[in-house]
């Protein structure tokens, strides 16, 4: 098979896979790749509507399906497996991209593409401790077929891959490509006093809570984007667009995740293309991302965030030189690179190119 010229790829609306699907469907269509996006989960605010009409190489098709990490989700998602297998009937795509874990199965006429976001089980290790409960036995069962269906699993980082092969088995080819943002959408403004954090901060991998906590004892304000209930010692700045929160990064001058769990960490890429310094949770997989770019503390401890962020507050020289590294790393995180990736692994699933898969 040639390179495809059209992708039937699936999405959600929520955090981070909704901006990873629109970078990759515009730099998709810089090869001359077309992309048919149907989300589930929630039906797209006029912003996400407006933004993929932006894209003239991308045809948006929505649903409310639910999505199998989501509350009594499988009737949902028998029912989006259909709606799934007549699109690709009406579109005929020349590979199948999907962005989640329940229809890896179906009985697809094209090959399949999956990448690994994160997923519920390496989450609940993470965050919670221990083997997640057994509500997510059919969970497990439904990912480990649609992984072992796939004739391509990607996931952003090597440490993914990992819990990938930890949880549902190994793939059959298991590739890394790196999630990417275009450098132009982000500017490094003049810097004021001030941390930021910003993303699901409902989610307990993310931490917010101790960016929060850490807050009430800096002499800079810390600010927390996103929807959450509210956390004390802080500003909340509530859900914000994509437009209002590259200008927060722009003016921060301090960017902290100290997750538990964050399978690529694609906040900590736009702050640091904005010129933020980072100070992130030291797990594997935010390592690998950012290597010596980033200044990396214990999730679950609180007085090495509130001393990490209180030296880079005295230090003007030591912060501006890890916002330059930050800046420096990110750089190399492309959509380009993202894309590139991406066609190797829609040749590799329909057996039309020879290349080495992650071992």
């Amino acid at each position: 098979m040639r390179e495809p010229r059209r992708i039937l790829m699936t999405g959600d609306t929520v955090g981070g896979v909704w901006t990873f699907t629109m970078e990759l469907a515009e730099a998709l269509g810089g090869h001359g790749i077309e992309v048919v996006l149907a989300t589930m989960g929630v039906q797209p605010s006029e912003a996400q509507t407006a933004e993929a009409a932006s894209v003239p190489t991308l045809l948006l098709v929505t649903s409310d399906f639910k999505l199998e990490w989501m509350d009594d989700p499988w009737e949902d998602v028998e029912a989006a497996g259909q709606w799934l297998l007549d699109l690709e009937k009406r579109y005929q795509p020349d590979v199948i991209h999907l962005n989640s874990y329940g229809h890896g199965g179906l009985s697809w006429g094209s090959p399949v593409v999956i990448t690994a976001h994160s997923c519920v089980l390496s989450w609940w290790a993470a965050v919670k401790g221990g083997v997640a409960p057994a509500q997510w036995n059919r969970y497990h069962r439904e990912v480990t077929r649609s992984i072992e269906a796939a004739g391509v699993v990607a996931a952003p980082t090597r440490a993914m891959i990992d819990a990938v092969e930890t949880y549902y088995g190994r793939p059959e080819c298991a590739m890394v490509v790196p999630n990417g943002r275009r450098s132009d959408r982000f500017h490094a403004g003049p810097k004021e006093p001030m941390v930021l954090t910003a993303g699901r901060l409902w989610d307990e991998g993310k931490n917010a809570a101790a960016v929060a906590g850490a807050g009430a004892h800096l002499p800079w304000p810390v600010y927390l984007a996103g929807e959450s209930a509210p956390f004390y010692g802080c500003h909340m700045l509530g859900r914000l667009s994509s437009r209002e929160i590259a200008n927060w990064f722009a003016r921060a001058s301090i960017y902290a995740l100290p997750a538990r769990y964050e399978p690529f960490g694609l906040s900590a890429l736009e702050a640091a293309l904005a010129g933020c310094a980072l100070v992130l949770g030291d797990i594997p997989s935010l390592r690998e991302v950012w290597q010596d770019a980033a200044i990396f503390i214990p999730p679950d401890d609180p007085d090495r965030l509130k001393v990490t962020l209180q030296t880079l507050i005295d230090d003007p020289i030591l912060r501006e030189s890890m916002a330059r590294k930050a800046r420096s790393r990110a750089a190399s995180f492309t959509p380009d690179r993202m894309a590139r990736g991406y066609i190797e692994a829609y040749c590799l699933a329909a057996g039309s190119r020879r290349a080495a898969c992650v071992s």
